[in-house]
């Protein structure tokens, strides 16, 4: 058996992993860092192309992350929050680009416009009551909308095809959005890595056992999938950023703080389209209204997508269930992720989610002509030929102790856990994901190196890298502004001129600053 001792332990090589390899890289190159991954390549669980929607999630376009309260309007919190985070990861592929770590754009990010289409009366006038309270603000100025069927036949001839006279319709539009190729970004990273040293790359490596020792660090056994060969590697830090794995790799740690953590897997499938004819009419994100019932995942999308320089069309995703946590995983990991601390959890979460079981179970148990017909919402004229169905990757929800109620919580977003000493880290959850990983890595940085994050070395490094770090771009227009013309120009996502910024009473400002704190 091999013995190593290393700074920083990453498990899982996926978006969350490079993003923090290559943070903690830039800002301390002397860091001994190892890397291990289950897969024989890198990226190709949830992270691959193929396995997500791909959608630089800016809140533009996501209806579900700007809910309608009681009182009918616009709760807008999560949309900023959201909105801020993903202009943070833009920030950083843009010094990635400039520094020529990364390549030319066009890579691993395309301009995609990001729109949202609804129809009937009350869809209708809850997109205008959107459109209204998020366009107020500086980071949704650019956004578009419109009601006319000219206008919209412009911004998406696939969806207006055909569609009933009279029928109410509406839309929004914001010209750069993105869609991102979070598989070929992350190998990108991965690939910069090995080249640097005090870094290495071990694939195809199960985690086996992981305790900490009296000293403080972290005893991580590894098997070999390939040559049967056992490793012991000492860490100082791990991050658990193993996408679905994470939830029993938590359980593994034992640290309180992942006491009653449970995970609900839901699968995902999508309709593609590969039809070069079909193909060239589209280019957007096109995010509907998710159907009643539908995890936040589920939320309808026709897509364009760029993945290892092709394009093709995705809708969906088509919700199901596996009790698999990762796409190449094993039946047996919900069954086996059940503890006695999580038990009580598990079992409320499923009592009171009935309504999503019957929803998933009826997405599984749809046909190809059943699909198409959802499809068509979207596209009228979609022919059932032009379309076959790709699975994507699994998630895993969160179910956590709910301690006001006694039971337990489904969550759909995600959430980091850390020790309390800051020694291990882990990600658990989905949505939005990767869009977010620079700024959910940051949050880990902050919490689990705190002398260094505060040290002036650190805090020079982390503004070239992100100029807008430890202010608010939400409350500042004016860098706001500054920050955007820069990372649309280094990435190519925008050659419009973008109005100048304007701060509206009606931005929520307190409500924003609520949410970004949380």
């Amino acid at each position: 058996m091999t013995t190593k001792t290393v700074d920083v332990l990453l498990v899982g090589a996926g978006a969350m992993s490079t993003t923090l390899g290559m943070l903690l890289k830039q800002l301390d190159p002397a860091l001994k860092i190892t890397l291990v991954e289950r897969l024989d390549h890198v990226a190709h669980e949830s992270t691959d192309g193929w396995n997500n929607a791909g959608t630089g999630h800016a809140a533009y376009c996501e209806l579900n992350y700007t809910p309608q309260k009681a009182d009918g309007s616009i709760d807008t919190a999560k949309a900023f929050a959201i909105n801020s985070a993903f202009e943070v990861s833009l920030q950083f592929w843009s010094y990635l680009v400039e520094q020529q770590v990364l390549p030319a754009p066009q890579n691993f990010i395309n301009p995609t416009p990001h729109q949202s289409f609804v129809w009937g009366d009350d869809n209708v006038a809850f997109l205008r009551k959107r459109f209204e309270a998020l366009s107020a603000h500086p980071a949704f100025a650019d956004m578009e909308y419109s009601e006319d069927p000219e206008i919209l036949r412009d911004w998406m001839p696939l969806v207006m095809q055909n569609r009933k006279a009279g029928e109410a319709v509406a839309g929004t539009r914001v010209r750069y959005g993105s869609d991102v190729d979070f598989g070929s970004l992350a190998r990108y990273m991965a690939s910069h890595l090995e080249q640097q040293p005090e870094f290495e790359m071990l694939l195809s490596r199960t985690v086996r056992d992981l305790k900490r020792k009296a000293d403080g660090r972290w005893r991580v056994k590894l098997k070999n999938s390939q040559t049967g060969e056992r490793e012991k590697i000492y860490a100082r830090f791990v991050f658990l950023g193993a996408g679905g794995g994470a939830l029993p790799l938590l359980q593994m740690s034992g640290i309180p703080e992942g006491d009653g953590y449970g995970g609900f897997p839901v699968s995902g499938q999508w309709l593609v389209c590969r039809k070069p004819e079909i193909v060239e009419q589209h280019l957007a994100k096109v995010y509907g209204k998710a159907p009643i019932g539908a995890p936040p995942m589920s939320v309808p999308h026709l897509d364009t997508r760029i993945i290892n320089g092709e394009k093709a069309l995705l809708f969906g995703p088509f919700a199901g269930f596996t009790t698999k946590f990762l796409k190449q995983g094993s039946k047996l990991d919900l069954p086996k992720s059940i503890k006695a601390n999580n038990l009580k959890s598990m079992m409320s979460v499923g009592l009171n989610n009935m309504d999503l079981t019957r929803y998933l179970i009826s997405e599984v148990m749809q046909s190809h002509d059943a699909r198409i017909e959802a499809l068509r919402k979207f596209f009228p004229e979609a022919r059932s030929e032009d379309w076959s169905l790709s699975y994507a990757g699994q998630r895993v929800q969160i179910i956590k102790k709910d301690r006001a109620n006694g039971g337990g919580k489904l969550e759909f977003g995600t959430e980091v856990i850390t020790a309390r000493d800051g020694s291990l880290a882990a990600l658990l959850g989905a949505s939005p994901g990767a869009s977010t990983a620079v700024n959910t890595m940051i949050g880990i940085l902050e919490r689990c190196f705190p002398e260094q994050m505060a040290s002036v070395d650190w805090q020079s490094r982390m503004k070239a890298m992100v100029p807008s770090y430890g202010q608010s771009l939400v409350e500042d227009p004016v860098l706001l502004q500054q920050v955007r013309e820069r990372t649309l120009s280094v990435l190519q996502l925008d050659s419009a001129p973008a109005p100048a910024p304007k701060l509206s009473a009606a931005a929520e400002p307190a409500e924003v600053r609520q949410s970004l704190a949380s």
